[in-house]
C-alpha cells in the first residue's frame, strides 16, 4: 500500500468540474486517477532518475497524496529506495516507474508523467539536478535550471 491512498468517491469530469489526472504503466496492469492539479512540475537529470527512466531525465509531478487512487493493480506495485529519502514505486508486470515517493513530504505523491493518460495543465515547470544530467543532452528550453534539487 501507497501509506495514506484514499480510496473515494471522485467527482464528475464535466467540463468546468475538477481537474482529475488519469494514469496507467505501460501493459496497463496498473491504473491510477488523481483528483486535483499538479503542484509542481520538473525534469530530474540525477544518475538515479536517468537509469530507472532509461532517459535522459525523468520527468515528475507532484499530487496531494489524499487525492490519489489506485484504481487497478495497487498489489503489483513495488517498491525500489534509491535513497533514504526517496522511493521509486513501479508496475512489477513491466517495470514502469509510476510513482516516486520523497518520504519527507507526507501530503504530496509525485506521479511519473508519461504515465499520464489524460488531458494535463502543468504548472511552470524546471530542471534539477543539471550538474549531473547526461552529457550526450543539451537542454534547450528557458526553464530554471537547478545544480541540485530546488
Amino acid at each position: 500500500s501507497l501509506g495514506g491512498t484514499a480510496r473515494k468517491e471522485l467527482s464528475s469530469t464535466m467540463s468546468g468540474g475538477p481537474v482529475m489526472i488519469l494514469g496507467s504503466c505501460a501493459c496497463g496492469s496498473v491504473q491510477y486517477e488523481a483528483d486535483g492539479e499538479l503542484k509542481d512540475f520538473s525534469h530530474c537529470h540525477c544518475s538515479i532518475c536517468r537509469k530507472l527512466h532509461g532517459a535522459a531525465f525523468a520527468t515528475w509531478g507532484g499530487v496531494g497524496r489524499a487525492n490519489l487512487s489506485i484504481n487497478k493493480g495497487e498489489e503489483l506495485l513495488k517498491i525500489y529506495s534509491f535513497s533514504e529519502n526517496t522511493d521509486s514505486i513501479f508496475c512489477s508486470e513491466c517495470g514502469s516507474p509510476v510513482f516516486a515517493d520523497y518520504k519527507p513530504d507526507q501530503k504530496t505523491i509525485y506521479l511519473t508523467l508519461g504515465t499520464v493518460d489524460s488531458e494535463l495543465d502543468c504548472p511552470p515547470g524546471f530542471h534539477e539536478f543539471v550538474d549531473s544530467k547526461a552529457p550526450w543532452f543539451e537542454i534547450t528550453d528557458d526553464l530554471p535550471q537547478f545544480r541540485e534539487s530546488s
